[in-house]
């Protein structure tokens, strides 16, 4: 049977490779503006430090972020794996729930409490039915010894 079709996960994209490709076109002009300086001079200047930490920094700039990109792919690929398999998981159940022909097979949702003695003799009065200014002190600790 053919998988039924289903969104595509959120994958990292466009802005996250755009910036990764930014990084890597300064890097690429910052190694070509220090090769052009060290065969053109003989001693080091202020330029030849400036293009090589440029080309250092934009090298580095370039692989953090592809380093992320991939990262965070991954993270949205396995997101999606888990997602899939939660939604399979609960479909199963319900699935398995309601073509059970026995209760022995599946674990019934909760019905209606039954009423033991102890909830029969105990009134419970809500937070709303008690009225405004009165406090209900009968299990707070205010008993006196």
């Amino acid at each position: 049977m053919a998988e039924p079709s289903r969104p595509q996960p959120y994958q990292p994209g466009a802005v996250s490779l755009f910036f990764v490709a930014k990084a890597g076109v300064f890097a690429a002009g910052f190694w070509i503006w220090l090769l052009l300086l060290v065969l053109r001079t003989d001693a080091a200047t202020g330029a030849e430090l400036l293009a090589a930490t440029g080309a250092i920094t934009t090298t580095l700039a370039a692989v953090v972020l592809g380093a992320r990109m991939a990262l965070q792919r991954n993270a949205a690929t396995r997101h999606a794996e888990m997602r899939k398999l939660l939604v399979d998981i609960s479909w199963n159940a319900f699935a398995a729930a309601g073509n059970a022909e026995s209760t022995g097979k599946v674990v019934p949702f909760p019905t209606v409490p039954v009423e033991d003695d102890r909830d029969s003799q105990r009134s419970r009065v809500s937070v709303f039915d008690r009225g405004p200014g009165r406090r209900d002190r009968s299990s707070n600790g205010d008993r006196r010894r």
